[in-house]
């Protein structure tokens, strides 16, 4: 275990830019799991960047201490691509949500995981397209309503891990703001790994989908996250698992 201060990890916040996420919401602990990770891993904040699309998770690369990009919706996964072409050397942060990387940014996904580009990928999937007002999402559980499905969402969720498995290599991890040493473990070993590494947040929005399916308050949604069983790396994961599954190729 690495003693850790404050201080140490919010080296890499921007402290003087107020943060907006809405109460309640796990972006923010996600967003400290990922800074202590870099801290544990001793990455200098001029050899990293991080990059995001438009949505509540895009806001991150605002609040970031190093260099960072806000681009367009759904394009961060290509931009970040380009990042690690000019300079292979940095360690190139993709962090957004699934509406941008899975949605919009899904065919980015596809072929930067296909290319097996050196980037590390932060999906904080929420099920939801929560900036703009609860529109469904590629990861919106079936049965769901939302504004835009208001007799429920008819459509299966993308299964993201076995998009990856098609490929000869692939490294897939999954965890929660609920199990919060294991998100910034997992995010440590897909910042590390050597090629494209997707790391897929299991959240929430409380304000544009939860309270729409009944849900009081952000506890009571964060209280689902317990459901999630963690486990070592493995070649799958069932559903309600949390862990890594990857092939060295």
């Amino acid at each position: 275990m690495v003693d850790m201060t404050c201080r140490e990890f919010l080296e890499y916040v921007d402290l003087d830019r107020e943060r907006i996420w809405c109460p309640g919401c796990t972006i923010g602990l996600m967003f400290k799991q990922i800074a202590k990770a870099m801290t544990e891993l001793r990455i200098e904040k001029k050899d990293v960047v991080a990059v995001s699309g438009i949505g509540c998770t895009g806001r991150t690369a605002g609040y970031c201490s190093f260099d960072s990009v806000h681009t367009l919706h759904g394009r961060a996964i290509a931009v970040s691509e380009g990042i690690k072409l000019a300079n292979s050397n940095l360690k190139v942060l993709v962090i957004s949500g699934d509406g941008d990387l899975i949605g919009i940014g899904g065919n980015h996904l596809l072929h930067a995981a296909r290319r097996n580009t050196n980037i590390t990928v932060i999906c904080n999937n929420n099920e939801i397209y929560g900036l703009t007002g609860g529109q469904v999402s590629p990861e919106t559980q079936t049965g769901v309503e939302t504004i835009t499905t208001p007799y429920g969402n008819p459509y299966p969720q993308i299964n993201v891990l076995g998009v990856l498995k098609s490929n000869k290599k692939f490294f897939y991890a999954r965890s929660t703001p609920m199990h919060l040493e294991h998100l910034k473990n997992v995010v440590k070993k897909a910042i590390a790994w050597d090629g494209f590494a997707f790391v897929e947040v299991k959240s929430y929005c409380i304000e544009n989908s939860g309270r729409r399916q009944g849900f009081k308050n952000s506890y009571d949604m964060l209280q689902t996250l317990k459901k999630y069983k963690i486990v070592g790396e493995k070649d799958d994961l069932n559903e309600d698992e949390i862990g890594i599954a990857k092939r060295e190729g």
